[in-house]
């Protein structure tokens, strides 16, 4: 254990010594594990929006062959001929009104509904600062998603506007269960719809929750078929079908990003090894003379490995870190026809950071390690 411990010693001394050479690897791991951090961290938003936001029993009711939120309108006396329907426990009339369409850096989302389906909708909504009945008492009062208000800087009887619709902030809320709440504006149905000029009695979709989720395929072709030859016809899906469909264009936007956190690793794994190989090519005499001493050539090959698993840690976590505060300070959310995705780094995203940091070390420091071990001490001083 001494043993190990003084090897360890002597690879931080080394790196300590090659100072230049080593902050320049380490800021070279940093800034591949800081696009590792960051796509790991668009991979769980997208997860989370997708799969884990997602009811299992509730079907998402738009109108057939829309491209946008601003182009599905439907009657919203839909819902008593919904309601009709044998499984189906609640329906709730939405009116979603987005800033921008398509794939957004600044994406907000205003969904208007009646305001006591507010628990129906997301039952695990948590108020954060101010209250419902705050939020009932304006026409013109949003609850606002925490990540939203962090990123617009909104606080309690702040006003804002977007998509051409000015609210004030009653209530900022968050959930454990669904990302969507935490980005998004929840508003009174009937404003909405005279903000955004639809009108009355028009709303974009309809939450459907139904009994048991083995409902979900019976239903949602029963509901389509109601309304196949009114002017509005309907599409009817589960709400995970849905969010996958919607994020369509964020999918491969994030499949993009995957070949340049695999062309990162690599990289960071051919630095590390570069770096190591030039090192004990200039430390050749300090090695024999560690293998005169009675270190083995496993001990030799772990001081060489200590060493690439030293810099890949530090620069590992510089670099989750920097990714960490980054999107953290910058609130960055992604969104695609309403769906909005936030750019928070877990827990999980540092445990596989700082695991393949680590991982990479050991990798990079594999054949620096099998050089420095393989020649006898007579070879070793021939060198010199």
């Amino acid at each position: 254990m001494m043993r190990i411990i003084n090897l360890c010693m002597l690879a931080s001394k080394q790196i300590a010594r090659n100072r230049t050479r080593s902050i320049l690897t380490i800021i070279g791991v940093a800034t591949g594990m800081f696009l590792f951090a960051t796509i790991e961290t668009m991979q769980g938003a997208l997860k989370d929006a997708t799969e884990i936001s997602a009811n299992d029993n509730t079907l998402v009711v738009y109108r057939e062959n829309r491209f946008c939120p601003s182009t599905s309108r439907l009657p919203e006396y839909y819902k008593d001929e919904i309601k009709k329907i044998d499984g189906v426990r609640e329906v709730i009339p939405i009116q979603i009104v987005v800033n921008n369409c398509g794939t957004s850096l600044d994406v907000v989302v205003f969904r208007g509904i009646q305001m006591d389906q507010i628990n129906v909708i997301s039952e695990d909504i948590r108020f954060v600062k101010g209250s419902i009945k705050e939020w009932v008492n304006r026409d013109d009062g949003a609850l606002v998603g925490i990540n939203l208000a962090q990123r617009r800087n909104l606080d309690i009887g702040d006003s804002f506007d977007a998509a051409g619709i000015t609210v004030t902030v009653t209530g900022i809320i968050e959930s454990s269960e669904s990302s969507q709440d935490d980005n998004i504006a929840y508003v009174n149905l009937p404003f909405l719809q005279q903000a955004s000029r639809v009108g009355l009695g028009v709303v974009t979709q309809f939450s459907v929750k139904v009994n048991d989720s083995s409902l979900l395929d019976s239903v949602a072709n029963e509901i389509d078929q109601i309304f196949r030859s009114e002017s509005e016809p309907t599409s009817t899906s589960a709400e995970k079908a849905f969010f996958a469909n919607t994020a369509k264009e964020l999918i491969e936007l994030i499949k993009f990003s995957r070949w340049i956190g695999i062309a990162a690793v690599f990289a960071v794994i051919g630095l590390i090894a570069n770096t190591i190989l030039i090192a004990v090519r200039g430390k050749v005499s300090e090695l024999a003379v560690l293998k005169t001493l009675g270190y083995t050539r496993l001990s030799i090959a772990w001081l060489i490995v200590a060493e690439g698993i030293m810099l890949s840690f530090f620069g590992g976590v510089t670099g989750i870190l920097s990714a960490t505060i980054f999107l953290n300070l910058q609130n960055i959310t992604i969104g695609n026809e309403g769906l909005a995705l936030a750019f928070i780094p877990s827990i999980s995203v540092w445990v596989s950071g700082i695991s393949l940091s680590l991982i990479l070390g050991v990798a990079a420091g594999f054949y620096p390690a099998w050089q420095a071990s393989k020649n006898s001490i007579i070879e070793s001083l021939r060198t010199v």
